[in-house]
């Protein structure tokens, strides 16, 4: 049975994508979820949980300094955007919301949402951070 486990395991890792390793904390949620699914579910559950886990992984990774920075001490636009949702970290921005790319480094962009900075992924508009 153990035998069992630790070769599903082994495939489960196997079969994840990998762009899903590329960052620390993903690989810690895939690693945590492949163990505790095997725990509860055996090598069908490492599968899953490993899946599951990187995906929460990717959704924690912060951006670097660099890009908090500058969102920090980017002028604010002249227009105040106001939304009635509440802005949530892993959840898009509203289709009115103006996301301004970050000129260093395309991988991020920000908006000014009710007063607060939010750092955001451009092509998902999925916020990232909210800069307090």
């Amino acid at each position: 049975m153990l035998s069992r486990l630790i070769v599903g395991a082994a495939t489960a890792a196997t079969l994840m994508s990998g762009v899903a390793f590329a960052q620390s904390s993903t690989v810690n949620g895939a690693a945590g979820g492949a163990v505790t699914g095997a725990i509860v579910g055996g090598p069908v559950g490492a599968a899953v949980g490993g899946v599951a886990g990187a995906v929460v992984g990717t959704a924690i990774d912060p951006p670097p300094q660099k890009v908090i920075t500058y969102v920090q001490e980017a002028p604010a636009p002249s227009a105040r955007v106001v939304v009635k949702e509440k802005v949530v970290v892993g959840q898009p921005l509203p289709e009115t919301v103006v996301v301004t790319p970050i000129p260093d480094d395309p991988t991020y962009a920000y908006a000014v949402v009710n007063d607060e900075r939010v750092i955001v992924e451009p092509s998902s508009r999925k916020v990232i951070q909210v800069i307090k």
